[in-house]
């Protein structure tokens, strides 16, 4: 596909659809959003367990961000299960 260089390591071809590397790259893309919203989602429910110890803030917002952190951190584990049983044909 790409020319080799002298240290081995080849080039990225094309990412044209249905090749190797542009799944690579939508899997790649789909990890850094789910980790983005699970990072967000957890310094929410940070925020909001701090914020109901001084008595700032409501014990709703940590409790949606709890839930929220919980539903997004199931959906990850479940998505990479099944990109690794796609990944393995």
């Amino acid at each position: 596909m790409g020319a080799r260089h002298e240290d081995g390591v080849q080039e990225l071809g094309d990412l044209e659809p249905g090749t190797r590397q542009r799944d690579r790259l939508r899997a790649r893309v789909a990890d850094i959003a789910w980790t983005a919203l699970c990072v967000v989602l957890a310094l929410w429910a940070v925020w909001g367990v701090v914020g109901v110890a001084r008595g700032t803030t409501g014990w709703a917002y940590s409790a949606v961000a709890c839930v929220l952190l919980a539903v997004a951190l199931y959906a990850r584990t479940v998505s990479a299960r099944r990109g690794g049983v796609r990944s393995g044909r």
